[in-house]
């Protein structure tokens, strides 16, 4: 049996999508891209979704409306993938990393409250496997720090206070204290590439509502503007109203085209059935590996309900080259895994920034012991309890004796 990591859940609703936006003659950014707004908007009950190319193009540009560049600061955490930080970089702002929670991957509210000066302007705490960071604790540490907070445009003055950007990735569908996962940042930033819940096989979007005196409409015009060279008429406004347009600003190319929105709108349709599938997965996994060495991420508590996304573990006893030898051996058993996240401050470009792994000791300890296993919408129970008797039965094995737990 050869069990992959985590591949798309494509259905005939998926293919008849694209096949209707092929055949209609308009595959880039149109009526299909605006309705998978709207759509979204009303999932994640907000006032305005901005469709774009990544995840990583919805924070960047969430930065740049909010007019952050150089001599600002913001805050991301250390355990996660480069794109939470290496944006706040393009924007000239200096990355301030923030150590995660011990035995855990959610950022530690107390290192965000240490870090925060005059000049830190946003944080983006990161929803990693689609679990929920304490948002209220978040809010309190935002709402202590205000008096700190010094406005540098009209939109930062409407909000008077640390911008709060989610890095959504993993998240769509979560939810926090019953309310949606969008509803606890100024700017929610969700990945539709190929290995999310929900795919457009690449793509992304950000949502947002009003921000004081500045309105929705207005912040989605921005977006709009940035996303497409500065140019105020995109190609569909232009065949259906003349051909004339004016660049008011330099922007980037970050559009998501009508063919893959139709892909995202098929996958939102049946969305919630997806959730459920992989809530169960991860209920099966859970309840196989009580009393192991085997310790999951908690997906579901009084606060949250994830979306489920990456089911990521911790293992007593290992280390980074007992995990690394673990996915070899894994991967002869027919079990592809991965690891969410190796921290920013071991990668060379964060070296040469000058962070240093020594001072993030909790995201370096649970990134040695860590490693995520396999889960899909389209996966079954029967291939949940095989990954779970291969990973336990190679833990037991001669390479991994039970007397130093995991000692692969």
């Amino acid at each position: 049996m050869k069990i992959p990591f985590s591949p798309p859940d494509i259905t005939n609703s998926e293919i008849d999508r694209v096949v209707e936006v092929l055949r209609s003659g308009w595959i880039t950014t149109g009526k299909v891209t605006k309705q998978l707004e709207l759509d979204i908007s009303d999932y994640c009950s907000v006032k305005r979704t901005a469709c774009l190319s990544s995840a990583t193009a919805a924070m960047e540009l969430s930065l740049r409306i909010l007019g952050i560049g150089e001599g600002d600061e913001v805050i991301t955490s250390a355990y996660t993938y480069s794109a939470s930080a290496s944006v706040i970089a393009h924007t000239g702002a200096r990355i301030v990393l923030a150590d995660c929670i011990k035995d855990g991957v959610a950022i530690d509210i107390d290192s965000v409250r240490d870090k925060i000066t005059e000049r830190t302007k946003a944080i983006i705490p990161v929803d990693i496997g689609g679990v929920p960071i304490d948002y209220l604790r978040l809010h309190e540490v935002v709402e202590e720090k205000r008096f700190l907070f010094r406005p540098a445009n009209d939109i930062q003055k409407s909000l008077d206070r640390i911008a709060i950007i989610d890095d959504a990735a993993h998240a769509f569908g979560a939810t926090y204290m019953g309310k949606s996962i969008a509803h606890w940042s100024d700017f929610c930033c969700f990945s539709f590439h190929a290995v999310k819940n929900l795919t457009t096989a690449e793509g992304g979007a950000v949502t947002f509502s009003d921000i004081g005196s500045v309105t929705a409409d207005e912040i989605y015009k921005q977006f709009m503007l940035l996303s497409l060279h500065g140019q105020d008429k995109d190609a569909l406004t232009k065949v259906e109203g003349g051909w004339e347009y004016d660049i008011k600003l330099l922007g980037y190319k970050y559009n998501m085209p009508d063919i893959l929105a139709a892909f995202g709108a098929a996958q939102l349709e049946r969305y919630d059935e997806m959730l459920e599938v992989r809530r169960e997965l991860v209920d099966i996994y859970d309840n196989a590996f009580k009393g192991t060495v085997v310790k999951p991420l908690i997906h579901r508590s009084q606060q949250y309900n994830g979306s489920h996304h990456a089911y990521i573990v911790s293992i007593d006893g290992l280390d980074a080259k007992k995990r690394n030898h673990l996915i070899v051996k894994m991967e002869k058993r027919g079990v592809s895994l991965n690891v969410h996240f190796k921290p920013l401050p071991l990668h060379t470009a964060y070296i040469n920034l000058g962070f240093d792994i020594g001072d993030y000791p909790n995201a370096l300890a649970y990134y040695n012991s860590t490693v995520s296993l396999p889960l899909y919408s389209a996966m079954t129970k029967e291939i949940v309890m095989y990954v779970v008797e291969q990973l336990l039965d190679e833990l037991k094995s001669s390479d991994c004796k039970e007397s130093d737990h995991a000692g692969c």
